[in-house]
């Protein structure tokens, strides 16, 4: 069946214009989540901002945007993370900081 829960794949980096620290998440497992009709996830903003509210209430950190990529192919995103994080280590002022599972997961909404 077509419309079946599958495993997504889910990582999130937040950056900001005021600081120089580029904050990002590990790859991810959302368990049973169903991709939408055109393979987006649902509810993306939901993620973006537990993200968001992480950064700005746990870590302290104002004005971050925060981005979430999304995928079924857990190597695929890796490399896809990977790409990105080499992007920022490539400018010189800025600092990646991995944000641990331990200290923040995405949660799948509750529906």
């Amino acid at each position: 069946k077509k419309d079946k829960e599958k495993p997504v794949y889910v990582f999130g980096i937040a950056a900001s214009f005021n600081d120089t620290i580029v904050y990002y998440t590990e790859v991810q497992l959302l368990d049973s989540v169903l991709l939408d009709k055109d393979g987006f996830l649902p509810d993306r903003e939901v993620y973006s901002y537990q993200l968001k509210n992480h950064i700005e209430y746990d870590l302290k950190k104002s004005n971050y945007t925060c981005m979430i990529y999304f995928s079924e192919n857990k190597t695929k995103l890796g490399k896809e993370a990977d790409k990105l994080k080499a992007r920022y280590r490539k400018d010189q002022g800025l600092s990646l900081q991995a944000i641990e599972p331990s200290a923040f997961t995405f949660k799948k909404p509750e529906e």
